[in-house]
């Protein structure tokens, strides 16, 4: 049994038991951290539960995970006064998608990322974490005498695992992030399958990929940035998700520390991909209206003047960085 917080995933399991109605919900514009987690929660309460109700509310889907979908329904009426809510991946109930939740009887957050904005009657944060999906796999294997984990359970988990810690690559992986993914992989996960789904992509991407090697920018200091604005995003037939995953073509450029990708919405406002090397950059995409991890955040940009400004600033910490610091590539 691991007794890392041992004594709150005591408090949440005791809560589950206690509870007939649990309604699960995530942050808005769901990545696979936040659908995995939900939906692998949910999935191994329902088994280890059969008479409980376990309801996963607002389950919007991104398009590249929709291979995870199932068949099941979101209910458009819940009475909250006697339901147990569990909410996963979300730092501040501003970002959840069920505005609701708060009407819930009792109230129990699960998250990995800095605790900025606490709530819950109930708050286990490990924001040194790789994952929330690695968090409730824990949570599993802690009680796996009670709790179902399952091929279906344990592909959901695993999903968010692999996508959140970019493939494992990042500086929040650890010796207890690979266990725990080995404890999935034993329950008969199709990896060949999942990774097909999640990186095979249409010819198309490929040509814009191509493309943004040719606009992308950098300043003098080495933040590399790319605007992939409505125009570029039809051109090119890209879901939001595609073109958000476009800082990633950025972060192999030696000496660039931090890379930036600015997304179009459909409502006017610009998203802001964050992402860095080395050097903190949370406290920058919270001056943006957003928030995060110190190496992987996501902001908000409400003009172009706004999105100048960002690079601005991101290119006088990462100047300040350099000066002051040794050992970066």
């Amino acid at each position: 049994m691991n007794k890392r917080n041992l004594e709150t995933k005591k408090a949440i399991l005791e809560k589950i038991r206690q509870y007939d109605t649990i309604v699960l919900a995530r942050h808005i514009r769901p990545d696979g951290d936040a659908i995995g987690s939900t939906h692998g929660l949910a999935e191994s309460l329902r088994r280890s539960f059969p008479n409980k109700k376990v309801i996963v509310s607002n389950a919007d889907f991104s398009d590249y995970l929709a291979f995870l979908k199932t068949s099941e329904e979101d209910p458009e009426t819940i009475d909250y006064s006697s339901v147990l809510a569990i909410v996963l991946d979300t730092a501040g109930l501003d970002r959840c998608s069920n505005k609701l939740i708060t009407k819930a009887k009792e109230l129990i957050k699960i998250d990995h990322h800095i605790d900025i904005a606490p709530y819950g009657d109930i708050s286990w944060v490990e924001d040194d974490r790789s994952s929330v999906c690695e968090m409730v796999t824990d949570f599993l294997f802690t009680f796996q005498d009670e709790l179902v984990c399952d091929s279906r359970v344990a592909t959901l988990l695993y999903t968010g695992m692999v996508t959140d810690s970019g493939r494992f690559r990042y500086i929040e992986t650890t010796g207890e992030t690979l266990r725990l993914a080995g404890f999935l992989l034993d329950k008969g996960i199709e990896t060949q399958k999942l990774f097909a789904n999640l990186y095979l992509e249409d010819f198309d991407y490929y040509k814009f990929q191509s493309y943004v090697f040719d606009k992308m920018n950098i300043t003098e200091n080495g933040v590399a940035y790319l605007y992939v604005d409505n125009a570029m995003q039809q051109q090119f037939g890209l879901s939001r998700e595609q073109a958000s995953s476009s800082v990633d073509f950025m972060s192999g450029i030696k000496g660039s520390l931090i890379w930036l990708a600015f997304i179009d919405n459909p409502d006017g406002t610009i998203r802001v991909r964050v992402r860095s090397r080395f050097l903190a950059i949370n406290t920058l995409a919270e001056k943006y209206h957003g928030g995060g991890h110190a190496n992987a955040s996501g902001a908000t940009a409400y003009s172009i003047d706004e999105m100048k400004a960002l690079i601005a600033d991101a290119d006088a910490m990462l100047k300040d960085y350099k000066a002051n610091n040794e050992g970066w590539i």
